[in-house]
């Protein structure tokens, strides 16, 4: 029923109240009956055969995208109708409802803006459509499953970072050689010796044959293994700042993952919990980064437990020669203790061992409020969790596994600094 129908039904009660009784009534209600009856069955019924959704391309959270849908009248008849093209809220639609008066055989592209506010597959939902003849006293409506899917990419706000990460490493390769050799260090060329090199970096033989003291410089080298394990268990399901700990987990390990290959180094990424949820590598990949975020973007955190066991069985199964091994969890003293200290040996054997946490802003917060009793107590608890986290990193520093912890805006560049100072110095 229309607001037509029912401004029908109001001019009805005009000639009812001029002529009151019950054949007035009865007269101007089988009137408006007959009118509503005769109006349905002259409403075209809204069937499209040509109804289509071409979803745009996929778009990194916090962008917008776009959808057409494709209207066709594929009938005899002329169609005047309204639509409703829906998707989930998570979607961001704008302006998902319009109106078309479509010929016989003709065609119509409506396109809907999408301002996705979650990432992953955001399936789109029924197209309604409702149908109208010429008097507009009734409508027929119809909903048809028209399937289409957005992918949402994790947004890498941290890419801003890569260019001066990226710098940093360029002087590093061979326009600023190391004059300390490590394991991650390869030959670079021959200089003079001036006051304050390394005696350890003097090449002798060439001494002796220029008859001047001269120096080996070295640059980091390429071709090395970086596996970055992200965990996905419940403690990064947890809101920490304006997302939680998994979102900037993905950040901090995508900026990693580009400066790493961008630096020519081979990046393996390892989701998992209780089971592998997915691995991207960026070994044959022209763009690791897209790759590494297509792979994680149907990824969410789940409500079990992390299996550090498999975890370290998938890491050495990934990479069997040196590498530098990312744990990227939570600094949480029942994880770190019972699951993952023993599997730690197993990865030092063969690998470089890094643990990244993201930092709790709101402990900090917590702990410098302190007006009150109620006040008090908290900071004393929030005190309490910061020096378990500390003396965390002091555990794990005492057998050779270096941590890094930040806020989770700052923890992506965190690690890349960490990463760039292990390349520097031929840790890697």
């Amino acid at each position: 029923m229309t607001t037509r129908l029912l401004l029908l039904a109001l001019i009805g009660l005009i000639p009812v109240m001029l002529m009151p009784g019950w054949v007035s009534a009865v007269v101007v209600a089988a009137v408006i009956v007959i009118a509503a009856v005769v109006d349905f069955f002259s409403v075209p019924p809204p069937r499209l055969p040509g109804l289509q959704r071409t979803p745009g391309p996929m778009v990194r959270l916090g962008d917008s995208t776009h959808c057409i849908l494709s209207l066709v009248n594929d009938s005899s008849r002329r169609l005047r109708m309204r639509v409703r093209d829906a998707w989930a809220p998570s979607a961001g639609a704008v302006d998902t409802r319009s109106r078309h008066d479509l010929a016989p055989g003709e065609q119509v592209q409506v396109r809907t803006v999408l301002r996705p506010t979650r990432r992953g597959a955001l399936h789109a939902d029924k197209v309604t459509i409702r149908s109208r003849s010429l008097l507009g006293l009734v409508e027929r409506q119809k909903s048809f499953d028209v399937p289409a899917i957005v992918r949402v990419l994790p947004p890498f706000v941290s890419r801003r970072e890569l260019p001066s990460k990226t710098q940093k490493l360029r002087e590093l390769d061979g326009r600023s050689a190391v004059m300390i050799r490590g394991m991650g260090t390869e030959f670079d060329s021959l200089r003079d010796y001036v006051d304050g090199d390394d005696v350890r970096s003097i090449d002798w033989r060439a001494s002796a044959r220029s008859q001047d003291l001269v120096v080996k410089t070295w640059r980091p080298e390429r071709d090395r293994r970086v596996v970055i394990v992200v965990d996905s268990s419940r403690l990064s399901a947890r809101r920490c700042g304006d997302g939680t700990v998994f979102d900037a987990a993905l950040e901090a390990s995508l900026l990693l993952t580009a400066l790493a290959a961008g630096a020519g180094d081979r990046v393996d990424v390892i989701v998992a919990d209780a089971r592998v949820r997915a691995i991207a590598s960026s070994h044959r990949s022209k763009d690791p980064v897209h790759d590494l975020s297509v792979a994680l973007t149907p990824v969410h955190p789940e409500l079990y437990d992390a299996d550090w066991e498999q975890i370290a069985s998938a890491v050495v199964s990934t990479s069997r020669q040196h590498a530098l091994v990312v744990l990227v969890t939570a600094l949480d003293e029942g994880s770190v203790s019972e699951e993952i200290l023993p599997v730690l040996p197993t990865l030092l054997a063969r690998h470089r061992v890094v643990l990244a946490s993201v930092d709790d802003p709101d402990l900090h917060e917590l702990a410098g409020h302190r007006e009150d009793a109620e006040e008090i107590f908290t900071a004393a608890a929030a005190e309490a969790e910061l020096l378990r986290s500390r003396s965390l990193q002091t555990r794990l520093r005492g057998i050779g596994v270096q941590s890094v912890t930040d806020s989770p805006e700052d923890l992506p560049g965190t690690l890349a600094d960490l990463y760039i100072n292990l390349k520097a110095t031929g840790r890697l």
